[in-house]
């Protein structure tokens, strides 16, 4: 399925758990420094209305003067369950995109405001990197340095999953009950 920009409440609520997604548009990395940040009460420096978040800390360095992605693997997102939720709502935030899943405030925060959490195969940065088309900016560089800054990437086709859909569903939820489930057994 392709999920092209822009990335509204409608196109959300129509995703469901399990299906694989390509995306194409800008997105924006964003990790700890930054959901920090904007927790803290400072202004975005982009408007992330109707975004998408890639918790990424990309290598990218400087080509014949232009900003080039060489790795762009997701990093673990459950460090931004304390801010994520809140920040998808206050500033209607629509994807999140990661690795491990997040936790029971995020998957909330996305049936509240329709949005989905996107599992991007962790291992992969190389051919991720190579669906960034584009970096058109980045912010907050001298702030917090290259792996937490928010970069703005053009993407096209880039490959996830919905693990947390914009109706309260979770394979991540899933996972963890039927393992405690087997686990249970084995005891």
């Amino acid at each position: 399925m392709i999920l092209e920009a822009p990335f509204t409440e409608e196109k959300l609520r129509k995703l469901k758990l399990g299906d694989v997604v390509e995306i194409t548009g800008l997105i924006y990395t964003g990790r700890d420094a930054v959901h920090k940040y904007l927790h803290d009460g400072n202004k975005p420096p982009v408007d992330l209305k109707d975004s998408i978040i890639y918790h990424c800390g990309p290598v990218v360095v400087k080509e014949k003067g232009e900003w080039v992605v060489k790795a762009a693997g997701p990093t673990t997102s459950i460090r931004e369950e304390p801010y994520q939720g809140p920040l998808m709502e206050q500033y209607g935030i629509r994807g999140v995109i990661g690795k491990g899943g997040m936790g029971s405030k995020t998957l909330a925060a996305c049936k509240k405001v329709g949005a989905c959490y996107f599992h991007a195969i962790g291992g992969a940065a190389q051919v991720l990197a190579e669906k960034v088309v584009k970096v058109s900016d980045v912010h907050l560089l001298n702030e917090f340095g290259s792996p937490e800054a928010v970069w703005e990437f053009q993407v096209v086709k880039f490959p996830v999953v919905v693990t947390m859909d914009s109706h309260g569903k979770s394979l991540h939820a899933k996972v963890e009950n039927a393992s405690a489930k087997a686990l249970a057994q084995l005891v």
